[in-house]
């Protein structure tokens, strides 16, 4: 996997770009002006990032994801993660056929739903899942593979499922671990 050089990532003009931020040469940016990359995020091979998109400190975006950040906006806080194909929309069309559909089709004719993402953080989203505009995935949460989210989830849950639903806690251990590896990096 190679990663664009500093040089390249400055020239994308991005709103605020952290230390140490790696994004593949193979990622497709659309709107960079309107991002925020925290320190220490990489985002790999083959994803789509548009719109206004905010990711924390230490955020891991893995091959072929979409984050559509659109005008409400995707925010990932620190230390989240999104596995492979993981799918995150700030909008989407009404398919209940009493509009039109599609970004061919001019505003007057559509029903678009428009509603920010909030990822807090030490969020995981497992591989393949999918993330509804007006979703906020509540600290330390987890996401299972393929699962379909939309709605809002509870602190320190498991969510898994097509709709989402909680099937237990998860630990806490890691706020621990984040302490540590802080102090030891010194970040």
């Amino acid at each position: 996997m190679g990663y664009l050089s500093e040089a390249a990532l400055e020239k994308m003009n991005f709103k605020k770009l952290g230390r140490g931020v790696k994004i593949s040469d193979k990622a497709s940016v659309y709107n960079s002006e309107l991002m925020e990359i925290g320190d220490f995020s990489r985002i790999d091979d083959f994803c789509v990032l548009s719109g206004n998109i905010v990711l924390g400190k230490y955020c891991h975006v893995a091959p072929m994801c979409l984050i559509a950040g659109g005008a409400p906006g995707v925010v990932i806080g620190d230390f989240g993660g999104l596995a492979y194909g993981v799918k995150v929309f700030a909008q989407s069309d009404d398919y209940s056929g009493e509009t039109m559909i599609g970004p061919l089709i001019p505003p007057q004719y559509k029903r678009e739903q428009f509603a920010a993402v909030l990822l807090e953080r030490q969020v995981i989203v497992g591989t393949n899942a999918v993330i509804f505009p007006g979703v906020k995935i509540a600290e330390g949460c987890a996401i299972g593979a393929t699962a379909l989210v939309s709605k809002s989830t509870e602190p320190w849950g498991i969510y898994v499922g097509n709709p989402a639903k909680r099937v237990k806690a998860r630990k806490k251990n890691i706020n621990e671990l984040e302490r540590r590896f802080l102090r030891e990096t010194d970040t």
